[in-house]
This record gives structure tokens, C-alpha cells and sequence, in this order.
């Protein structure tokens, strides 16, 4: 092996009994002493280590560095940026639509790219772009392959590991593909969320060769397990990734695998006009329509992509390996590309009550070059020595999308179905009363209920959502040549329609507004219809054209607490573009102060909003510690002269708009949507207000609003809750300000009680944490799931949250609290102080509480806030009849 290259590892690979052998020109470790599947087990269970310094690493510098990438590469370079979304994964095109290699791109500085590509092909791309950079001045191409070393720190412990080694700096955003600089040990480390394993919490190190040892050493020390290059590929295989050579290159008869045959070209090749004219573009377009088609099952015209690759799960014993055929009824439809046995963990019980067990098995599967028309399911004969083994074409091997841990997933064949045995529905229905009954009683009577988005209506609110009009009819519009008067499309709607107006006062009198728009169901359907009518308002001027998109959106964004229905993936999803620049929707995030990321950055959202002047900007959260800056938005905006349309979804904090909390109108936003169900007293549905005057051109908004949700969201508005909803809403109105204030008060008083038990409160310490409903309390990553399963189990029901550092729900380490229903079930700021100490006692101990839990809500089972003497007592039991 004396003419192998070594990288600055091989020492420490040799003192841990690594078996070396020669891989691309290097000797590097196939395994240690415990084994590939040892290994393999350890890095989706707690965290691995893997030098893997041997690939390839080039810099690109100078004026036209980009252009180069732009034109060697597939994916789209001008979407990297160097504070978030600093790398990508991409392919090396040949003019026919191959891959001379496939390849990842970062961006860790604004002035230089640096290109990680394959061991095996290192010299192969160098003389590829040596040839290619002749055509473009300035461009400065470096091989820093022994300069810079590189480890992959892949597992569902690598977060914390990494946390514990942070002298200065900070992970990267909780998003895959994010980059940033730290420093460990005393060494400049550059950190990208990548890796090629399949596990959701993935990090990368750069750093330079003479660091690189002392680098290592630390994360051996903190406990993370060595990994060779065995396991590696069986990670990587069972995450469905390809290897040139396997899914990339030439097929076993040698012809060359176009590159939209790879699964991951759907992330890796980019046709945006900003890349212009790249080598294998033509081709790849027409795999792309190719693509298409078959996606579609229309498999004529498909010969551009005659096979792709798919994860095919062995059901009998053998191994597949690479060239094996593949049969289906008799004919040949393809090859293995890579395949082999791999360990998996084995889970105990459903969803987020799973366990991880400490049991494995051993499962055989592969990534199969198939004929295109193969679809899911699909049986077929994998040959494995001179046998053929039953083989099925599954959807995947493995889920990434729960953090911190990637589960495997096993193939189960569809089970034939079975009769349904003849039940009594008397039995049934009987049975399900009782159900609810018992329900009813544990969720009022022995439960501290302390989910935020969640209110007990009154007894009087909850008759009337049942009465006669919850099953008819009243559609309505206003028709301009009856003067805008409402006009009935169905008879017998008086009663409701008098309902709907007195509620309409009602609530612009809450709201302090001119306009209210009620038939939405839910905040959800009135923030759809809020962006549909922007869309439909910014195509005002000819609406025989193409209809465009919200140029720019301002939001908060998920993670930081911000609401789904006003995200991208929610209501917001087919109304905003795409920003050109990065392929990605065009919404920019309020930025959140460095000591709180609760609260919003004013001075940095002033410089975002001045860059890139969004025609919507969206307050409003879900997880809400503090109000919003919406006078100081809008005063910018005027001042600026710019024309944005300001909304603010108050779902989560409709019940306390006024001024013990915050009043949108007066500062100026212009669109208010809510829940009524949350801290409002009301049944579930959602309401949209505005305060445009009818003579400003902006009234046009407002009149889109109308008509997307009726006739465009909804028919039938629900009117048995709607009807409800003028009860809670005469409530709220009677009894604001004393509930309002009790709402803040005993939040407050319940943040510190929490703080002084010892559990670490979110927020600002100075005003008490919060100045809503709402407190947050950090309980340790990927916690969150358990400890609400254990609060509830003790009479005590909240949600879990995912901070605004972590990667999701399932990986979520808080508990996000609200006090406004118990503040309506009578409870003060002592009674908090006194939940308080049984709520740390489970979470730090594991206490069991349920006893004192029922004996101190027996105390608070009335409902306050609501109308009940002696007046109304007769026609209450009139409701009653009624029913």
C-alpha cells in the first residue's frame, strides 16, 4: 500500500484497530473493531464519525466564479447564500445528460465556493473543468484536497455533542444544508447540516489539515463512534443516495444512466433562466418531460429515461448485489445497482408513543435500475447466485422527516382484505355516549387544561351552537343594484341574517373596525381567503392575463413560532412566487433579536423590508411570547412610501386584542384575521376584519375578501356556531377588560412560579416572560413528546414545541402553555403559584400528581366570564327543552 495517499487520520484509524484498505488511490478504514454493523446501528442511534478527507475538495474564487459553477454544474449556485442555505448538492453534467460525477457546493464565505466531489473522480472533474474554464476570465480554480480536512459527524446525538464543543459561534439554522463558522478546541471550524447517511441531524467539519487531528481526537473523546467506509455505503444505500459507479456512471451493459434516472435530480438539477445555457441542459430537459410522463403513467415518448431507480426490499434470503438481474414476469426489466444487508433498530409501539428498543435485525434491500413503467409494489425476481429471489419495489427504505432519528421502514405486503362483521349499532352507539360522557367529565371536571388554542365555551354559548339553525342554509351576498344589500339565496333566514349583523356590531366593536367579514369557519379558511383575495387584488388591472403571485411575503417564520396557515407548505402555498434567485417561495422572515428570539429585530426588519419591499407582510404566531411591532412597521412603511398591505393574524391572541395587550387597528395594520375558539370565548370559527375606507383604492381588498370567501370558501357557514358565536361574543365584550387583565396577570404569575420551581422559562425575565397567554418552558431537546405524554398522564394537558434552534416537532424541547381557559374557570396568579410545583415535580422527577391534580381543579369547574342569574336560569331550561 506504499503508494496509497494517506489522510492526517490514518494514525488515529490505526491505534482504534481499523481494518485499512486501498478505496480511490487511499488507503482508508473499511471498519473497526466492532464491526459495520455495529457502526451502522451507532450512527442512527447516538452519533458517527467518518473521515472522509479523501473526496475531493476544490475552491472557486474570482468575479466570474459563479458563472463557471452555473454553467459545470445542474443546481442553480445563485441560491446560495453564505449565512443559511450555504450548500447543495448537485451533479457534474456531461453534453449528453450524465453525470461525470455527482458533487456538493458550499458557500461559506461571499467571496469563494468550495466543491466537494468523489475520490474516484477527483482527477477526472479537475481535468473536466480545466478544460471548461478556458472560456471564462477570472476565474480562480484551486485543488485544496490536503489543506482542508473534512469529517461527517452524522446521528441523532451529533446536536448535542457539538453543542457541548462551541467555544464561539453557533450551529447552523436548524435546516438542512445551513453552514456556519465556530470555533473548537481553540480551532476555526467550518459546520455545514449535511452529510450522506439519511440522518435528519447531520453535521460536516471543515477544517485545515494541521487542525484536523486535535479536531478529531475531541469529537472521540465527547463520545461520537469511529465509522468506516463499510457502513458509510450501507447508510447511505439504505437512505436510497446514490455512488457513481453504481447509480451514477455507466449500467451493467454500458450504457451511460441518465441523470433524471437518479432519484435526488428532483433537488440537484435546476432549470432556472438565471443559470442560462449549462452544459446538458438540452438533454436533461427532455429527461425532465420524460420524467413527467412517467410520473404521470403516461409512458409513451418516455425513451429519453427508458429506466430509473427505485428501492427494492428482498422478501427471501440472499443478497443483491450490484449487476444482479432483475425479472418481472418472466422478462428482464433491469439491474441492481447497489445492494447488501443492512441492521436496523427495532421500535416498540405506534407514532410519537414509540420506544427504540435495544433489539436489531437484519433486513436485505437495494436501489434497482428498473424499466420507467415499474410502479410501487410491484413484484419481481432478483437474481442472487443462480436463484431468483422474490423481490417488491417500495416507496423507500428509510424516513428522515421525524428528527432526531431515522426510522427504518420494512415492507409489509398488503394484507387481503377481510369481511367486516355485521355490528349492533345500538350497542355502538350506546357505547360511544358513554365514551364522550366520560371524556367530558375527565377534560372539565379533573384536568388543568393548558393548551394555548384551546377555550371552554359557556353553557349558554354551547346550547345555542346546537339549536335549529346549525342545519340550515343562508347563503348571502350584496348585490349593487339593491344598493349593497345583502341578498338571501334561501327562505326562513331572518333570524340568522339579524345574528349575523348584530355579531358583525359586536365584533367591529371588539376590534375597534369599519369592516367584519364572518362566514369563514376557521382562521385557517379566513387567512386563505385573505391571500386569495390579494391575489386576485394585485391582478386587478387586466384579469385576462396570467394571473401572478404575491411578489414578496414577509412572515414569521415556522420554527420561530410562526403560524402554519401562514407558511408556504399551509394557506400561503399557492399564493406567493417563487423567488428567482433562490427557486424557493419568495418569503423573507422577520429577524428575532439575538438575546430573544421571541421578539422581533425592528431595526433589522426595517433593512429587510426596504431591500425587498414585500406586498404582504404577515404578523401573528403561534407560539407568541410579545406583542408585535406593528406601529413601528407601519410607520416605516409610511415614511418610506411604500405600498404593503399589513395583516395581522391574531389566531392565538383575538380574545386580549384591546388595550391591555395590543390594538392592531390603531396601529395601523390594515387586515385582521383571528380564531374565535383560542383566547376569544367563542365556537370554532374564524373572522377577517378591515378598517379601508370605501373611497381608497384599497377598499378593492377588501372587496376581494368578501367575495373569496363566499362564493369562493365556503356555502354553508355553519350558523348553529355562528349563532353561538353572538353569545361568547356579547361575553367577551361584557366582561373584557376584567378577563383580559386576569389573562396577563396570572400568565405572568405563572411564568415566574415555574422559573422559581427551577424550569427554564422562555422570554424576557424583565416583564415577567411574557405579555400574552401564553408561557414557554424549555425542557431539554427531543423531550418534548414524553413530557406532555406524562403531564397528561397526570391530569395536566398542554402541547409540546419545537424551539426556534431545534429541527421539528418530534425533535421539539418545550412546552408551550396557556392560562386563558383555567383564567376562565376561576383560577388567579395563586392558584398558578400552586400548579406550578406539581408541574416541575413530573417534569424533573417523574412525579405522580394526578390525585392533587383533580383536587385542585375540583376547585375550578365553573365556567367565569359568562352571563348566569336569575334572568336567564328560566330560558336555559327553555334551550334544554328545545333540544
Amino acid at each position: 500500500m506504499s503508494d496509497l495517499k494517506q489522510t492526517v487520520f490514518h494514525s488515529r484509524h490505526q491505534a482504534l484497530g481499523a481494518k485499512m484498505a486501498p478505496f480511490a488511490g487511499w488507503e482508508m478504514p473499511i471498519q473497526y473493531e466492532e464491526g459495520i454493523v455495529a457502526e451502522h446501528l451507532a450512527t442512527r442511534r447516538f452519533s458517527g464519525l467518518f473521515d472522509v478527507s479523501h473526496m475531493g475538495r476544490f475552491v472557486i474564487r474570482g468575479p466570474n466564479a459563479r458563472p463557471f459553477l452555473q454553467y459545470v454544474l445542474t443546481n442553480n449556485a445563485e441560491s446560495l447564500d453564505s449565512s443559511e442555505t450555504g450548500a447543495q448538492y448537485t451533479f457534474i453534467p456531461n453534453a449528453a445528460g450524465g453525470a461525470i460525477d455527482d458533487a456538493y457546493l458550499y458557500r461559506f464565505t461571499e467571496d469563494e465556493y468550495t466543491l466537494v466531489v468523489n475520490a474516484s473522480n477527483r482527477q477526472k472533474d479537475w481535468d473536466h473543468f480545466q478544460e471548461v474554464i478556458r472560456g471564462f476570465e477570472d476565474v480562480e480554480l484551486t485543488d485544496r484536497t490536503h489543506e482542508i480536512v473534512m469529517l461527517a459527524l452524522q446521528g441523532p446525538s451529533s446536536r448535542s455533542l457539538l453543542e457541548g464543543m462551541i467555544e464561539s459561534g453557533s450551529l447552523p439554522s436548524p435546516m438542512r444544508n445551513a453552514v456556519s463558522t465556530v470555533q473548537i478546541g481553540g480551532l476555526p471550524v467550518t459546520l455545514a447540516r449535511t452529510g450522506y447517511t439519511g440522518e435528519p441531524i447531520c453535521f460536516e467539519l471543515f477544517a485545515s489539515s494541521e487542525s484536523g487531528p486535535a479536531l478529531w481526537d475531541l469529537l472521540v473523546d465527547k463520545g461520537a463512534t469511529p465509522v468506516g467506509l463499510g457502513a458509510r455505503d450501507s447508510l447511505r444505500l439504505e437512505a436510497g443516495l446514490p455512488l457513481y459507479g453504481h447509480e451514477l456512471g455507466t449500467d451493467p451493459e454500458g450504457r451511460e444512466i441518465p441523470i433524471m434516472a437518479c432519484p435526488l435530480s428532483k433537488f440537484a438539477v435546476s432549470f432556472s433562466p438565471l443559470k442560462g445555457d449549462f452544459i446538458g441542459r438540452e438533454a436533461l430537459a427532455k429527461q425532465h418531460r420524460a420524467l413527467e410522463r412517467i410520473i404521470e403513467q403516461d409512458y409513451s415518448r418516455i425513451a429519453d429515461l427508458p429506466r430509473r431507480f427505485y428501492p427494492v426490499a428482498l422478501l427471501g434470503r440472499g443478497i443483491a448485489r450490484q449487476g444482479a438481474r432483475i425479472g418481472k414476469n418472466g422478462k428482464q426489466v433491469g439491474f441492481v445497482g447497489s445492494g447488501t444487508m443492512v441492521p436496523y433498530w427495532i421500535w416498540e409501539g405506534q407514532g410519537l408513543a414509540s420506544r427504540l428498543t435495544d433489539k436489531h435485525d437484519m433486513r436485505s434491500i437495494c436501489l434497482a435500475y428498473l424499466d420507467s413503467d415499474t410502479i410501487e409494489d410491484d413484484r419481481l425476481q432478483v437474481e442472487v447466485r443462480g436463484r431468483e429471489i422474490e423481490a417488491a419495489v417500495v416507496k423507500c427504505h428509510l424516513r428522515s422527516e421525524a428528527p432526531p432519528y431515522a426510522r427504518a421502514i420494512l415492507y409489509e405486503p398488503q394484507a387481503p382484505a377481510r369481511e367486516i362483521p355485521r355490528l349492533d349499532n345500538r350497542t355502538r352507539a350506546l357505547d360511544l355516549l358513554e365514551k364522550a360522557i366520560a371524556n367530558t367529565k375527565w377534560r372539565q371536571e379533573e384536568c388543568i387544561n393548558l393548551i394555548p388554542s384551546e377555550m371552554s365555551t359557556s353553557p349558554m354559548t354551547r346550547l345555542l351552537s346546537i339549536l335549529d339553525p346549525s342545519f340550515r342554509y343562508a347563503e348571502h351576498k350584496d348585490i349593487k343594484a339593491f344598493c349593497d344589500q345583502e341578498i338571501f339565496y334561501y327562505q326562513g333566514t331572518d333570524f340568522i341574517a339579524e345574528v349575523e349583523k348584530l355579531l358583525g356590531n359586536e365584533i367591529r366593536r371588539f376590534l375597534g373596525c369599519r369592516w367584519v367579514e364572518l362566514r369563514a369557519i376557521s382562521g385557517q379558511m379566513a387567512n386563505t381567503a385573505v391571500f386569495s383575495a390579494m391575489a386576485d387584488y394585485i391582478n386587478r388591472a387586466d384579469r385576462r392575463c396570467e394571473p401572478r403571485r404575491i411578489r414578496k411575503v414577509m412572515n414569521h417564520y415556522l420554527g420561530r413560532g410562526g403560524h402554519l396557515s401562514a407558511q408556504p407548505m399551509g394557506a400561503l402555498r399557492d399564493y406567493v412566487a417563487r423567488d428567482p434567485h433562490t427557486e424557493r417561495p419568495a418569503v423573507v422572515a422577520f429577524p428575532v433579536r439575538p438575546e430573544n428570539p421571541y421578539k422581533v429585530d425592528v431595526p433589522a426588519t426595517q433593512a429587510l423590508i426596504e431591500e425587498h419591499r414585500p406586498e404582504l407582510i404577515i404578523f401573528g404566531k403561534s407560539m407568541v411570547l410579545h406583542k408585535e411591532p406593528v406601529a413601528e412597521v407601519c410607520r416605516f412603511l409610511a415614511e418610506q412610501r411604500l405600498d404593503s398591505v399589513v395583516m395581522y393574524d391574531m389566531a392565538h391572541v383575538l380574545g386580549l386584542a384591546g388595550p391591555h395587550f395590543q390594538e392592531p387597528f390603531r396601529e395601523g395594520a390594515h387586515v385582521v384575521t383571528g380564531s374565535t375558539h383560542k383566547t376569544f370565548f367563542g365556537t370554532q370559527r374564524g373572522v377577517i376584519g378591515s378598517n379601508y375606507n370605501e373611497h381608497e383604492a384599497h377598499f378593492e381588498l377588501w372587496e376581494a375578501v368578501r367575495r373569496r370567501v363566499f362564493p369562493g370558501s365556503v356555502s354553508n357557514h355553519h350558523l348553529g356556531t355562528l349563532l353561538g358565536l353572538l353569545m361568547a361574543a356579547y361575553e367577551l365584550n361584557h366582561f373584557k377588560d376584567e378577563y383580559q387583565a386576569g389573562v396577563i396577570a396570572n400568565a405572568k404569575a405563572f411564568a415566574r412560579a415555574l422559573h422559581d420551581c427551577g424550569l427554564k422559562v422562555a422570554g424576557d425575565p424583565g416583564i415577567g416572560f411574557t405579555e400574552t397567554h401564553q408561557v414557554v418552558v424549555e425542557i431539554g431537546y427531543g423531550r418534548g413528546a414524553e413530557i406532555a405524554r406524562r403531564l397528561e398522564e397526570n391530569n395536566i394537558i398542554c402541547n409540546y414545541q419545537a424551539l426556534p434552534d431545534e429541527e421539528g416537532f418530534t425533535a421539539a424541547g418545550a412546552l408551550r402553555l396557556g392560562v386563558a381557559e383555567m383564567t376562565r374557570f376561576g383560577m388567579g396568579g395563586a392558584d398558578f403559584r400552586e400548579l406550578a410545583p406539581l408541574m416541575c415535580a413530573v417534569v424533573k422527577g417523574g412525579a405522580k400528581v394526578v390525585e392533587e391534580v383533580k383536587a385542585l381543579r375540583s376547585r375550578f369547574r365553573e365556567l367565569r366570564f359568562c352571563f348566569k342569574d336569575g334572568d336567564f336560569d328560566p330560558l336555559i331550561q327553555r334551550l334544554h327543552r328545545c333540544l
